[in-house]
């Protein structure tokens, strides 16, 4: 019996894997609008309802391909970081966005699927959440390193005004309850930069402008860790970054 079991595992399994690949498929041909579990079906040459018994509906596949582009783009970052080694702040940062913005480069149409427009009438579940806080987290661990080794300072711009500090206190206890606040903030622009800056190189804003755009991406991500506070022995840890905190 367990011979058995194994073997309808498996087949689930390769299954599973042939219908999200022909869904990818068809997210680069169609884009997610028009991505169909019928359609899906018929190329793999599949009757429908065998289909629903894997996913249920189109928005449990679009589910599990977000959760797969999440995982993707995540697992690389998290590999960047051990492989920058002892490197400083500001370029262990770059390593990670690098090896993020790689990812990107080489798989658009699932970094559209997670960053690009949203697909009207899909609403993210919560299982979506942690696989899209991956890289995220990688970067706060970057900066909670330097933090700890006295090479963080304090991040350019204003003082906080009352409601972001309302969100960055919320977004502290969460994440980083160690981080000063105005660091949570500036991480979270941080992000929102990042990401822009790949959405623009993928989805066509830097053509004619920017040629070099892998240099342009690493030059702009040591910038956006400069602006965090981020530093290294070229800057100095400096008696204020050394004793940065809230």
């Amino acid at each position: 019996m367990s011979v058995i079991r194994g073997a309808r595992e498996r087949a689930r399994v390769e299954v599973t894997a042939a219908i999200k690949e022909e869904a990818r498929r068809q997210l680069a041909a169609e884009g997610a609008v028009r991505l169909s579990l019928r359609a899906v079906a018929r190329e793999l040459g599949m009757v429908s309802s065998a289909l629903y018994r894997y996913f249920p509906s189109r928005d449990d596949l679009l589910t599990a391909l977000i959760i797969d582009a999440y995982d993707a783009i995540g697992a690389v970052a998290e590999e960047a970081l051990p492989a920058a080694g002892d490197a400083e702040p500001v370029d262990r940062w770059v390593a990670v966005c690098a090896a993020a913005g790689e990812w990107a480069v080489a798989h658009p149409h699932e970094y559209a699927l997670i960053y690009g427009s949203p697909v009207p009438g899909y609403v993210a579940p919560q299982a979506t959440v942690g696989p899209a806080s991956r890289v995220a987290l990688v970067l706060i661990t970057v900066v909670r390193d330097a933090h700890t080794a006295g090479l963080l300072a304090a991040p350019t711009g204003r003082p906080l005004s009352a409601p972001v500090g309302t969100d960055a206190t919320r977004l502290a206890a969460e994440l980083a309850p160690e981080l000063p606040l105005p660091t949570i903030a500036a991480m979270v622009a941080a992000w929102a930069q990042l990401f822009g800056l790949l959405s623009f190189e993928i989805f066509g804003q830097f053509n004619r402008v920017i040629e070099a755009r892998r240099e342009f991406f690493a030059q702009s991500a040591a910038a956006i860790a400069l602006q965090i506070g981020l530093r290294g022995p070229e800057t100095g840890p400096t008696a204020e970054g050394a004793a940065y905190s809230r």
